[in-house]
């Protein structure tokens, strides 16, 4: 295997972005992950996305304090809002979207690419099985594309393309399970739930928590995580 491309891989702690990990370093990568600590109610998962970088061979895992209690909005970052636990509505987007995280996200792994002199950031980002959010869909990942060419000085310069991977935006959850098993993922490690209790047990019943145990259901797989119910 060729492991001479750099990437930065977006690592949450969820099972998504655990198997688009697993994908970039099966693609011939050397990855670099990048976890965010931004005030969310699920902060377990950053003890997750450590175990998955150890587990899956990350040659550097960077955790990034960022503070979006400041601007609130989402069931996720303030704690007035409470975390939807009867099922998904397709008709709006859900409480629980975080007001342009991934672009934020983004724009941190870029940053960090460009020092690194690595072209490809990867994001664990689904549009089947997920709960609506903006900023999960195609049509951003290339505006940001172009905009990340546009900005970083690397390929202002011409030192090379920046290019933006989706490798999972269109499985569905029990697609994106299958790949990761056969890539050797270790789904007991990761963790999706957005409203854990004290004891980082998966409340079950939040989208995230419906989302992946109907994942593990269509896979015909154990589902490995501890749920309250």
């Amino acid at each position: 295997m060729n492991l001479q491309k750099k990437a930065v891989v977006l690592l949450s702690g969820g099972l998504d972005s655990a198997t688009t990990l697993a994908i970039a370093r099966h693609q011939g990568f050397r990855c670099y992950a990048l976890s965010f600590r931004y005030g969310q109610r699920h902060a377990v998962e950053i003890e997750a996305a450590g175990a998955i970088a150890r587990a899956l061979g990350a040659l550097e895992h960077r955790i990034i304090t960022i503070d979006l209690t400041s601007f609130g909005g989402s069931a996720l970052t303030d704690p007035a809002l409470e975390v939807p636990k009867t099922g998904p509505d397709p008709s709006s987007i859900p409480i629980t979207y975080v007001p342009v995280r991934n672009l934020i996200f983004l724009s941190y792994a870029l940053a960090w690419a460009e020092v690194l002199k690595a072209f490809h950031i990867f994001i664990g980002a689904n549009a089947i099985d997920y709960s609506g959010y903006p900023d999960c869909r195609p049509e951003f990942f290339a505006a940001f594309e172009k905009t990340a060419n546009l900005a970083a000085a690397a390929a202002v310069e011409g030192k090379g393309i920046f290019q933006i991977h989706t490798p999972i935006l269109h499985m569905t959850k029990a697609e994106i399970i299958k790949t990761g098993l056969q890539l050797g993922v270790d789904y007991s490690l990761t963790h999706s739930c957005y409203d854990p209790s004290p004891q980082g047990l998966a409340c079950g019943l939040c989208d995230s928590c419906r989302l992946r145990k109907k994942g593990f259901q269509e896979a015909g797989v154990p589902d490995p995580t501890k749920y309250v119910s």
